[in-house]
């Protein structure tokens, strides 16, 4: 049976009603979650007058207003005359024209891949990272994707939100004997950032303000069970036509399961929550499923060369990679694989395919749902090739991938 309407609309349950829909608003974030540190203003000197201490606030940055309506709308103290000019005409440059992405993530080892490919690609703006349970509980998720933030240099640049800690209905999944127990392959860091660096604002809120603010301009990318994703369009029905685009690591195409008999790890975690974004996410939406990841792989030979880079951000991958590069090569998850043994950071699939569209060389569209009943194949996505099920909607299915443009943005996120 095909159908969302096993889940109560009511959210009390999910604790919504407290976390204040009202937004924060970006004077409350200040620039610390503008990310402007890093938007290459420090070459003008920037830095060193010490932003956060001037009492500065913005308005409007990066809320898809054109560049003019940003210097009229822009509001700083506290700084000398000739630098606020300097800063109004950088921010333009620094803000606009941008790729901007919204990273929903349950932070394991291959989030935490893509993550730093988003991180490392210079044309793109990450506006947030909102944290989802998952490959590990929420408080590890969260705590994981400060991390890498850390690891990357980008801990004062892109804020982190907190959201669920479990699905909509039945119980929790997560993967923590493939990622660590902690999600990052259990390598100690006695250095790891604090969970009180996480925003006040909850993630589901953030979602929706920061797309709102930015109109057309957003792409999504879901690399975790999509429970933010499902409480956010239900709080807010027209979030789906304000995106530029979803993109979506999760599902299976044939029936191959990493799970279950036939379901894949991100949709089994919360079948309601994949079944109400598919159906109800009517904006350009991509889909790199569990044979996809499989059949794109990496050989192994490219992973020691990636890992071997003499950089902080490569020992740090190595480091937190190590855990499951092991089980990978073990008989129980050969199991899982399709096409042979190889290196597939699954969730950097969807990630670099949100940066640029052309590394798609082979795509299919398709009309998709989720199975709720089933007791082998709940949790299973479904393909509706004949369209009996009626919808419109098409998702866009991953099929192959330009492999030597992918390694070029793999490479590039360990530099």
């Amino acid at each position: 049976m095909l159908c969302c309407g096993a889940w109560s609309e009511g959210l009390s349950g999910q604790g919504l009603s407290g976390q204040g829909l009202r937004g924060q608003g970006l004077r409350g974030q200040g620039l610390r979650g503008q990310g402007l540190s890093g938007q290459g203003l420090s070459g003008q000197g920037l830095r060193g007058q010490g932003l956060r201490g001037q009492g500065l606030s913005v308005n409007n940055v990066g809320s898809g207003k054109t560049p003019s309506d940003c210097r009229n709308r822009l509001l700083i103290r506290g700084l000398p005359a000739a630098m606020q000019q300097t800063l109004l005409a950088q921010l333009p440059a620094a803000l606009m024209g941008r790729t901007k992405l919204i990273l929903d993530v349950d932070t394991g080892v291959d989030d935490a891949q893509g993550i730093m490919l988003a991180l490392a690609a210079p044309h793109v703006h990450v506006l947030a990272i909102t944290c989802t349970h998952g490959n590990t509980a929420l408080d590890n998720s969260c705590r994981n994707t400060l991390r890498v933030l850390q690891a990357c240099g980008k801990l004062d640049v892109v804020p982190v939100y907190r959201g669920s800690a479990e699905p909509l209905l039945g119980r929790v999944f997560q993967a923590s004997d493939f990622h660590g127990k902690d999600g990052l392959g259990d390598a100690p860091d006695p250095q790891a950032p604090g969970l009180d660096l996480l925003q006040a604002e909850g993630a589901v809120e953030a979602l929706l303000r920061l797309v709102k603010e930015n109109p057309g301009q957003v792409n999504l990318v879901a690399t975790g069970p999509l429970t933010n994703l499902a409480l956010a369009v239900k709080l807010d029905p027209s979030l789906p036509e304000k995106l530029k685009g979803l993109y979506i690591m999760g599902g299976n195409t044939e029936s191959r399961g990493n799970t279950t008999v036939c379901g894949e790890f991100n949709f089994v975690a919360d079948p309601e929550a994949a079944c109400i974004v598919l159906e109800r996410f009517r904006c350009p939406t991509f889909i790199a499923g569990w044979e996809f990841s499989c059949r794109n792989k990496l050989p192994w030979s490219f992973c020691d060369e990636w890992l071997a880079q003499d950089t902080e951000k490569a020992r740090f991958m190595a480091k937190i990679f190590k855990h499951t590069m092991e089980m990978i090569k073990t008989p129980r998850y050969q199991k899982e694989l399709v096409a042979g043994s190889g290196f597939s950071s699954c969730d950097s699939y969807a990630i670099a395919a949100a940066i640029d569209g052309s590394i798609l060389t082979e795509t299919e569209d398709v009309v998709v749902s989720v199975e709720l009943e089933g007791r082998n194949t709940r949790g299973m996505m479904v393909l509706d090739y004949m369209e009996l099920l009626k919808h419109k909607h098409k998702a866009t299915i991953m099929k192959k991938v330009d492999l030597d443009k992918f390694k070029r943005m793999m490479m590039d996120a360990l530099k």
